[in-house]
């Protein structure tokens, strides 16, 4: 087979969580430009319907808009519940989702157990409940890809100078729980290995939303490359993770950084 035929997700069906975010819609674009029906899943109804809609206006394939509250089992329960009505099965999942409470760049010393634990429970716990929820019907189907999203702030500590003179920083219960997703991968690689699943972690670097210049600023300086990510630069990992092309891949860590944790 040809590059381009293992790269084809031609009759596949992937949902994808925070699918109204920075990166979802990239990843749910990356996906049904190679064929797959896409579920888009977030907790805005509205905004998920909206991109939904545009994936579909875009590539002309099957797509689904989902509210859900990846953090509560009941909620993700009946997402998967409704996906699976409507298109009858999930060979991939991408889990694209993360929290960010109002307290989100508080100092360590005075960050909120609330905050905490908001910014363990979507990044970390609702991983873990999707994971559960889609792989249990992938071992049932015969397979699929599960594709997590970290970040290099779960490898490596922040440097804490890229943030001088800035309103933002990386606070550590966002390290912590995206350490943590790499760790779950890990796991659940071996663990459905001999079910035909396959489980890997994708890691962005720093992607480019418009943030405070001054960090935008430090933080190019800091990379290799010199520029923060565009969005679509991630299209490309989610296909190669999803597809065949990466059959023999599992408990990966793909980082896509600009060269952020080669120094």
């Amino acid at each position: 087979m040809t590059g381009t035929n293992l790269q084809r997700l031609d009759g596949k069906v992937a949902v994808v969580t925070g699918g109204a975010g920075l990166l979802g819609p990239e990843f749910g674009a990356a996906l049904a430009e190679q064929g797959a029906g896409v579920a888009l899943i977030d907790v805005s109804q509205e905004k998920v319907e909206a991109a939904a809609q545009s994936l579909a206006a875009a590539f002309g394939g099957k797509t689904l808009g989902l509210s859900a509250d990846i953090s509560d089992p009941a909620s993700v329960a009946t997402m998967v519940g409704r996906v699976l009505a409507e298109f009858r099965r999930i060979d991939v999942l991408v889990n694209g989702a993360a929290g960010r409470p109002p307290g989100f760049f508080a100092p360590f010393e005075d960050y909120a157990l609330s905050d905490w634990n908001h910014v363990i429970s979507a990044n970390l716990t609702g991983t873990f409940l999707c994971c559960q929820a889609v792989g249990r019907h992938m071992k049932e189907n015969g397979g699929g890809s599960i594709i997590n999203t970290s970040s290099v702030y779960g490898v490596v500590s922040p440097d804490q100078r890229v943030y001088e003179g800035s309103s933002i920083n990386t606070p550590a219960a966002y390290s912590a729980s995206k350490a943590g997703v790499i760790g779950l991968t890990r796991y659940l690689s071996t663990y459905w290995a001999n079910d035909n699943i396959r489980v890997n972690t994708i890691t962005p670097g720093g992607v480019f939303n418009h943030q405070d210049p001054a960090f935008v600023r430090q933080y190019e300086r800091r990379t290799p490359m010199g520029r923060m990510a565009r969005p679509h630069e991630l299209r490309g990992a989610v296909v190669f993770l999803a597809s065949d092309m990466a059959s023999y891949v599992t408990g990966h860590n793909l980082v896509v950084d600009g060269g952020w944790t080669a120094w």
